[in-house]
């Protein structure tokens, strides 16, 4: 955005928001007549501001050092979320990060970075349907040494670390050794802590549809209202939840949730329909993350049962998922999803 476009919007948000306070502190009370105010009141100024080309926009910060989520500008770059898995078990790279070298996973962070992530989701607890759980304790030895080496490195300075825990000890763990989002699959339904936990942390945290635990999920399909409208349902009483807890409402991101809880039919429906489910009633403005990457719908569909190869089916999910809106894509794959987003970018993030 051009420096005279960002001043004249801090412009027209002071001058809106300067209008609708006064008026809300002495609404009786009217401006100096004008031409333009037949009588002056605070009001028919505030409702006779000209329209922005852009509708106002919240700012969801990531991390310090890089800029916050815009997701209401139509121009804005969608963000790559890199996948690393710190665990023995995960269903598609389940053991390649797990227990290695500090230089291993040095090189791995910086591989990760130099394709293109400008954020790192660290996980040390797989959610793979019928994962076994380890302890807190456990979990934390396999994130933390990831957080250090991130921290030492320059190459990370413009990187957003997300970890990947529904645990609130976890997560108060990680940010306060350096971390920067907390991304709960749970959306704070697995850990009774998290949503307060999050909100005295003052970081920002996605809340991701899920239903039951990783054990139960895929048995808790039935949506009889239509999957778009309860999941939006479901998730607007776990944003009820964040802010009812203090959580600040530009500090939340939005997942869909596809593959926890979901068929595949209902997968692609989440997909085809994100728009409808960015706009639902009470959800708007909020940034969503879309994760589609090797995902087990993807290679039924395609006929690839190793999940390492399906990276042209998460491609044409990923496509999918920015044209409905998406503002980051979590992938494994982060070069070539990286470069399929700039495509899909080019095509579907223009100015209105």
């Amino acid at each position: 955005m051009c420096f005279d476009r960002y001043a004249s919007r801090l412009l027209y948000i002071s001058r809106s928001y300067a209008l609708a306070n006064v008026n809300r502190l002495i609404p009786e009370q009217s401006l100096p007549p004008h031409e333009s105010s037949p009588d002056g009141s605070l009001q028919y100024h505030l409702s006779h501001l000209p329209p922005l080309e852009d509708p106002l926009s919240p700012m969801t910060p990531l991390a310090p050092s890089i800029p916050s989520i815009t997701a209401d500008y139509s121009s804005r770059d969608t963000r790559i979320m890199s996948i690393v898995n710190l665990t023995p078990d995960s269903f598609s790279d389940g053991g390649q990060h797990f227990n290695t070298s500090s230089s291993a996973l040095t090189e791995t962070i910086k591989s990760h970075i130099a394709a293109g992530a400008t954020i790192l989701d660290l996980g040390g607890q797989s959610t793979r349907p019928g994962a076994p759980q380890v302890s807190s304790s456990e979990e934390l030895s396999r994130i933390l040494p990831a957080i250090q080496v991130m921290l030492s490195l320059p190459e990370a300075k413009n990187v957003a670390i997300s970890v990947d825990t529904y645990r609130a000890d976890v997560a108060q763990e990680a940010i306060k050794a350096g971390a920067h989002i907390v991304n709960d699959v749970s959306a704070g339904l697995m850990d009774d802590s998290m949503l307060s936990t999050v909100a005295k942390l003052g970081c920002t945290v996605c809340l991701m549809h899920m239903r039951g635990t990783p054990e139960t999920m895929n048995k808790l399909t039935h949506y009889p209202d239509g999957v778009v409208e309860t999941v939006g349902r479901e998730l607007l009483e776990r944003v009820r939840a964040a802010e009812a807890a203090g959580i600040r409402r530009w500090r939340i991101i939005l997942d869909p949730g596809i593959g926890f809880a979901k068929t595949q039919e209902q997968n692609l429906e989440l997909l085809r329909r994100l728009g409808e489910l960015r706009r639902f009633p009470g959800l708007q403005g909020f940034p969503w993350l879309v994760g589609t990457s090797r995902k087990a719908f993807v290679g039924r569909i395609t006929g690839v049962t190793k999940a390492s190869e399906r990276k042209w089916g998460t491609a044409a999910a990923v496509t999918a998922a920015i044209q409905g809106g998406a503002d980051i894509v979590r992938v494994h794959d982060v070069e070539e999803m990286g470069q399929v987003a700039k495509m899909a970018d080019a095509v579907w993030r223009v100015e209105d």
